[in-house]
């Protein structure tokens, strides 16, 4: 009988295991996750997610919703014992992987489907990401959809739809405003610890290869919207509530998980100011951002 391969990640201070017992190479599977890395000492995994080569799922009772993972649409469906059933596409639509969830996602078992490496990669990788994601929800964590900025040690996150420009900004504050450098691209987390919102880079950074395995506090949160004029204002707490909930990996179907995001996304308004940037693609509409969401930050 082959060793079960075993990889043991921290991503954000929680530990995440893959394990596999077919031989299966998960370091090479995963390799966004090499910084990630960390030895055995004994302690208990938040989440586990085993890759089993046999396609035997059990059977589940209906279909709930579907989870947009960057354009690629993935089936959930209800198991009976309140768990789910992940059918993980590709952007070709191709079943790269089966996952079946405990019901609070700490137990995950996974079969890869797709005949090639590069999708089985695919399909493990957005497997492990929204177990963490959705596992993580109750301990004031937040898998969000934004690109990080670092700025004199605070972090700065921007977020906004796919393709309206927050990877753009981020860059321009990297090209115009000294003492910057681009902490995650797509997907960091954001957790509050001891009452403080802190920010990590995570192995999940869409197509910029971001991951690094650092952290700073949070200074605050911009939405961004393409406007034919630059123009910043900070939220309302209303308002920021709307602006941030849809920025968060979720599932409304699941009272467990999405409670504990409305409630981080709430705590978090009330420690950190959210502002909304109307703007163009120019060095002016970084500068103003910069200058308005650091001011008094330190």
């Amino acid at each position: 009988m082959a060793a079960r391969a075993v990889a043991r990640y921290r991503v954000g201070g929680h530990l995440l295991m893959v394990s596999a017992a077919d031989g299966t190479d998960v370091r090479s599977l995963l390799p966004s996750y090499e910084r990630f890395g960390v030895e055995d000492d004994g302690a208990e995994p938040l989440v586990h997610v085993d890759i089993d080569p046999s396609r035997a799922m059990d059977k589940p009772e209906r279909e709930v919703g579907q989870f947009d993972c960057g354009g690629c649409v993935h089936g959930v469906f209800l198991m009976p014992d309140g768990g789910y059933q992940f059918h993980l596409r590709d952007e070709a639509g191709t079943l790269c992987c089966l996952m079946q969830a405990s019901h609070d996602f700490r137990s995950c078992r996974v079969h890869l489907c797709a005949d090639t490496h590069s999708r089985q990669a695919y399909g493990l990788n957005n497997a492990v990401m929204m177990a963490y994601a959705f596992s993580t929800a109750p301990y004031d964590t937040l898998l969000v959809h934004a690109s990080v900025i670092r700025c004199d040690g605070r972090a700065y996150m921007m977020t906004a739809p796919s393709g309206t420009g927050k990877s753009t900004h981020t860059r321009l504050w990297y090209d115009h405003i000294p003492g910057c450098d681009l902490m995650n691209d797509d997907n960091p987390v954001l957790r509050i610890v001891d009452g403080e919102p802190v920010v990590y880079g995570s192995p999940w950074s869409g197509k910029t290869p971001c991951y690094r395995n650092i952290s700073a506090p949070l200074g605050a949160v911009v939405r961004i919207q393409q406007r034919p004029a630059n123009s910043i204002r900070r939220l309302s707490p209303v308002e920021a509530l709307v602006a941030l909930l849809p920025a968060m990996s979720s599932m409304k179907w699941d009272k467990r998980v999405y409670g504990g995001v409305y409630d981080t996304v709430t705590r978090l308004i009330g420690l950190r100011a959210v502002y909304e940037l109307g703007c163009l693609p120019n060095a002016e509409a970084a500068l103003l951002c910069h200058d308005t969401v650091t001011k008094g930050v330190g």
